[in-house]
């Protein structure tokens, strides 16, 4: 894929992301700026959303650990274990809310 697309997907997938917790109604902060998404939650802890041009891959930072998602097969899916990004992210999300928020 050309840096041009996957800007595109990544840009699309931060957005998708933002909609999904303004809809969700969860008391979560977000910011983005310069391809980075950061959630801050009501108890202080935050997972940052971040594109990686180089290697072409999303990476997650979360209370859980770290996760790269890289696209294949129309999703970003987990290049560990294939778990694709928004169902894994709702997980993610939901833990550190307190509270069940469904991203995907």
């Amino acid at each position: 894929m050309t840096e041009t697309e996957f800007n595109s997907l990544v840009d699309d997938t931060l957005a998708r992301i933002e909609e999904a917790i303004e809809a969700s109604g969860a008391d979560i902060d977000y910011e983005t700026a310069s391809g980075i998404l950061t959630l801050e939650f009501e108890d202080g802890s935050k997972i940052i959303i971040n594109r990686q041009g180089a290697t072409q891959e999303v990476w997650v930072a979360a209370r859980s650990g770290g996760f790269h998602y890289r696209w294949a097969d129309g999703a970003w899916r987990n290049t560990r274990d294939g778990s694709e990004l928004l169902e894994a992210l709702s997980g993610f999300v939901s833990q550190q809310a307190g509270e069940v928020v469904s991203l995907s």
